[in-house]
This record gives C-alpha cells, structure tokens and sequence, in this order.
C-alpha cells in the first residue's frame, strides 16, 4: 500500500504542473496589458514606467520562463501578493480555504446523508411508490443548474419565509448555530447534483448486490431484513459509491465558484471570481494550484479508502 501511495504522491506533480502551466499560459492570453493590470484601476502610467513594471515582474520574459519563475517561488511557499490589497496570496487562500473547507464538507454530508439512505430505500422497495420518487427526484436533481436552485432557494426560505440568511457567512467554530443557518441554502445548493448522483449509484450497486447468492442465503437462514441489508449487503454496495464520492470533490469545487458568488460567501471560489475580473494573475494561479491539490489529494484518500473496504485489492500486486 505505501509504495503505492508514493507513486500517486509522485504521479501529483506533472499534474500540478501541466495545470498550472494551462492555466498560467490562458490568463496571459486574456486581451489586456498585464502590466496595467498590476498597478490596479484608476492608476495612470506612461509607457516607460510600465516597461519598468514589466521588467520587474518578468512579464518582458517568454511564457515559460515566466512560469518557471512562479513555479520556483511556489515551492518556496511564495505565491506572490494579489494586486487587490496587496496582501500575500499565501495568506488570503489560508483565510479562503478555511470557508470553502466548512462549507464544502457540509455539502458534502448533506450529500451522502441524503443520497445513500435514498439509494437504499429505492433498490429495497424497488418499483414501489419509494423507487419512483426517489428515482424522479435524482433525475431532476442532475438536470436542474444548482444556480437556479440556489436563486430559488434564495427566493422562498430568505425572501418569501424569511427562514433562513441568504448572504454572508459565520464561522462555524465562532457561533455553530449561526453558522450552520448561514451554510444551510448554499449547501443544498451546492450539494444538489452530488446527492442525485450518489442516490443512483447507491440504488444501482444495492440492486447488484441484494441478486448475489450469500445475500440470498443470509435470507434463507432466517435472519432478519435489516441486518441483511444493513450488515451483509451495504459494505459491498458501497464499493463502487466510494469512487462517486471521491469525485464530488471536483464538483463541489467546480459549484462553489457560482454558489459562493452566490451567496455572498467569501470562500475560494468567490475569491477566484473577483481575481479573474480583476486580471489577478498570482491569486489566480494560486487558487488553482491549492484547488487541484485538494482534488488529487481526494482521489487518492478515495483510493485508498476503497482498499480498505474490499481487502481483496491489493494496490502493491
């Protein structure tokens, strides 16, 4: 297991590095001067004072050096200062990293509490009223844009109910309470498509599982329906929602661009918004580069954690 676990430590890095070099090389080929960019809106240079802007960010260099510049800094824990206020990247993503961690992982759960348990229930009480409603609700749930629900949401339990804060964000460490009221719409917004998806695969691998021949025998011994299902059955099913799991990471990421800019949360995908209209380059870069890490490192554990359900992988063989 562990020399596996080094390879894919060592099969991270020309990842990292194809990404970040896409990346880099895009936000460059955005129409605009960078140099301009760096010294922020209302500033007014001539041309000699931005060749000397130029200079000293190596932005005068072929792209490729330029990276080779960012990269070397970046494996020195310098990911350069954001040209929004000036403070270290390195910084601002801790802070940001934070918000999206807490809000992601609570959209997580809401994810797998809702779609396992669902999944279940429709392979159990399969083509009963369960099933269909179940099945209706995910195949809505993968077709409906989690940013139509999230204005939806915002509409009916903030505006119309007055239930629930539609803006802003509370640490949950500082005040749970009010943490959780600011998590709860952006999470299910969030956490929608997860959900779905989990559902259908859960209720896909049940299926399967509950035709095998010791599922039938545990039944012919008499025992009971829900240690069946329960203690015999969900071990094996969920081998293969592992791996959807593992995959929501990139989802969740992908969503709380537009959910975070939603809501008004000041995570990492509203901070990689606002840098993106800003001509941001650095902070850009960096809020890849830790959302891609995140994401490998993910599918990884996924891995990992997939071995130890079924001992019958052996990654080392």
């Amino acid at each position: 297991m562990w020399q596996y676990v080094v390879r894919r430590l060592l099969q991270i890095v020309p990842v990292l590095a194809i990404i970040t070099f896409m990346v880099y090389a895009l936000m460059l080929a955005i129409p605009g001067d960078p140099a301009r960019a760096l010294i922020g809106p209302g500033e007014s240079l001539d041309e000699e004072q931005l060749a000397i802007i130029r200079k000293e960010h190596h932005l005068d260099e072929p792209v490729l050096v330029q990276y080779g510049i960012w990269l070397g800094n970046a494996l020195q824990g310098d990911l350069g200062r954001s040209t929004q206020n000036q403070r270290p990247i390195a910084d601002e993503l801790a802070i940001r990293a934070r918000v999206t961690l807490q809000f992601g992982i609570i959209a997580w759960i809401l994810s797998a509490a809702i779609g396992v348990p669902a999944g279940i229930a429709s392979a159990v009480y399969r083509g009963k009223a369960v099933d269909y409603i179940a099945t209706v609700l995910s195949i809505g749930g993968v077709a409906i844009p989690n940013f139509w629900l999230g204005i939806m949401a915002i509409l009916l339990f903030g505006v119309q109910l007055g239930w629930l804060p539609t803006q802003g964000y509370v640490d949950i460490f500082e005040d749970p309470a009010e943490g959780l009221r600011h998590m709860i719409l952006p999470a299910f917004a969030l956490g929608i498509t997860s959900w779905a998806l989990i559902m259908r695969q859960s209720r896909s691998a049940m299926l399967e599982v509950l035709a095998q021949d010791y599922v039938r025998t545990a039944r012919a011994k008499g025992m009971r329906e829900g240690t069946v299902i329960w203690v015999h059955a969900l071990r094996n099913a969920l081998l293969p929602v592992v791996t959807v799991f593992g995959l929501q990471t990139g989802r969740i990421f992908a969503g709380a661009v537009v959910i975070e800019t939603l809501f008004g949360i000041p995570g990492m995908g509203n901070f990689m918004v606002q840098a993106i209209f800003a001509r941001d380059f650095m902070a850009v870069q960096g809020a890849v580069l830790l959302m891609a890490l995140a994401v490998l490192s993910a599918n990884l554990i996924t891995d990992i954690v997939y071995a130890w359900l079924d001992p019958r992988i052996k990654y080392d063989e």
